[in-house]
């Protein structure tokens, strides 16, 4: 079985909902997974826009998902908080969920929903490390990689 991430809230390649956007609900859509290797000891998402006019821009890490964990809630920021994921900090500077606010018309952008299985149970990366160092730290740890592509416009 391949490994897929998918959410209930958008198809690959199609439209995000404004309610998961910077200037909506700023939420982070639940996300669910299966076909995980059966050696996975912890999972890590991030979300990034290649589109961004200054390149690849970050909007969220999350890692140190247990291994056996099959989805994340809408709104996982507070809920893994409560459950005591980790998260990086993005490029907006902070260390939670900001959703899709491309520059207004810039044209349509797409949002990467990475999801990796890692071979470990923590990245031991330091508080605030940014979402770049928390996939730089996951790299070597990779066992298999999902993702999902959503688009967003600001008008």
């Amino acid at each position: 079985m391949a490994f897929m991430l998918e959410s209930p809230a958008f198809r690959n390649g199609e439209p995000i909902p404004e309610r998961y956007a910077r200037d909506g609900e700023n939420v982070s859509p639940a996300l669910a997974w299966h076909g995980a290797p059966a050696e996975t000891k912890s999972f890590v998402v991030i979300v990034e826009d290649p589109d961004a006019p200054t390149g690849t821009f970050r909007h969220w890490a999350v890692y140190d998902i247990d291994g056996g964990r099959t989805r994340l809630p809408e709104g996982a920021p507070a809920g893994a908080r409560a459950e005591q994921f980790p998260h990086g900090v993005n490029d907006f500077g902070n260390p939670h969920y900001d959703g899709p606010q491309p520059p207004r018309g810039h044209g349509v952008h797409r949002y990467r929903f990475r999801l990796a299985a890692l071979d470990v149970e923590s990245l031991g990366v330091p508080p605030r490390a940014k979402v770049e160092e928390v996939w730089r730290e996951a790299g070597p740890h990779i066992l298999a990689e999902a993702d999902l592509v959503g688009t967003f416009e600001r008008r």
